[in-house]
């Protein structure tokens, strides 16, 4: 009669590969300049929406003082205690030694807090580099692999791609990464573009900088700048230039998930930002499919939508994938 051998206690178990983590959504650093009670009822509505992560904080313009850190320092503890992993940012142009302690600032009070930063600077790169690790942000210009390895030697654990790289340039640096390092795409929102000294706002008012009467307050979504011909152009957004049109990749969803992207940022808007949350966590769930959440998510938007630099074409291009 047959017999079953045991395996040898040398031979090994047996092993299987972890599923990989499930992609997460995070809510950007609030980019417009809106009035306290505005913000404070918008994070109200994010404590429980299902969105993974929240960045807090003025990334923009210093002049904004509607919230002070201490501000934001309490509603990130609440979205803490609602189950959110929650980060400061700083800011993205450091123009003054004001700004730089502001920013030093900031990287001392998450440490206080237990809280992590996104460096959207150099300056916050080096106020970080080895005591803490930090994301590396947009603005920080990592286009290619030795540029992710650098920043990751100097203690990133995170880095999100900047808005113009296109697909297949992400999915190279995405192959080889750095281990423990996550990546994270701009997936949703009007694209910050460029900074600048000056504020583009106050000089449609014909106001100086430094007299702007916060005139960005006035525009919960920006200020729309169209062409001559009447065509939407950019956006004016304080000493910030966004796209007219809001970049929207939730069609692309299949694209994004296959590449073992780890994080979508959704940047805020002034309405309707709840629903387009829970829109892009039931595509992400596989309750709806990806197309239809995108056209469900496109009639909640200030302006079209555009997906061209994921495409590697023209930013405002919407295509079909």
């Amino acid at each position: 009669m047959p017999t079953t051998l045991a395996p040898s206690p040398s031979t090994p178990a047996p092993t299987s590969t972890p599923a990989p983590a499930p992609m997460r959504l995070a809510l950007g650093p609030l980019q417009y300049y809106w009035p306290r009670e505005a913000v404070l009822r918008f994070y109200q509505d994010i404590a429980s929406a299902p969105v993974d992560v929240v960045y807090l904080g003025e990334a923009v313009c210093s002049r904004r003082h509607e919230l002070r850190l201490n501000d934001w320092l309490d509603i990130a503890l609440r979205l803490r205690d609602a189950g959110k992993e929650v980060l400061l940012s700083t800011q993205i142009l450091v123009e003054s030694g004001s700004d730089a302690s502001a920013m030093q600032r900031i990287a001392d009070a998450a440490s206080q807090h237990g809280l992590m930063v996104e460096a959207n600077d150099m300056g916050a790169v080096s106020a970080l580099a080895g005591h803490a690790p930090f994301v590396a942000g947009p603005h920080l210009n990592i286009y290619n692999l030795p540029a992710l390895e650098w920043i990751a030697s100097l203690g990133a654990c995170r880095w999100v791609a900047p808005l113009e790289m296109k697909h297949s340039d992400i999915s190279q640096i995405q192959a080889s990464r750095p281990q423990g390092v996550q990546t994270e795409i701009f997936a949703f929102g009007r694209m910050p573009l460029a900074f600048s000294a000056r504020c583009f706002t106050a000089r449609h008012r014909n106001l100086h900088k430094d007299n702007c009467g916060f005139s960005c307050v006035d525009y919960p979504d920006g200020l729309l700048l169209r062409t001559r011909e009447q065509e939407e152009f950019l956006v004016l957004n304080g000493i910030q230039i966004q796209s007219a049109r809001v970049c929207n990749l939730a069609a692309d969803l299949p694209a994004l998930q296959s590449m073992g992207a780890n994080i979508l940022r959704l940047s805020p808007q002034s309405q309707h930002m709840p629903e387009i949350i829970t829109l892009w966590r039931t595509a992400l769930d596989g309750q709806i499919p990806a197309a239809e959440a995108a056209t469900r998510i496109n009639t909640l938007l200030p302006a079209p939508a555009c997906n061209g630099y994921w495409h590697g074409t023209a930013g405002m291009t919407q295509l079909t994938p």
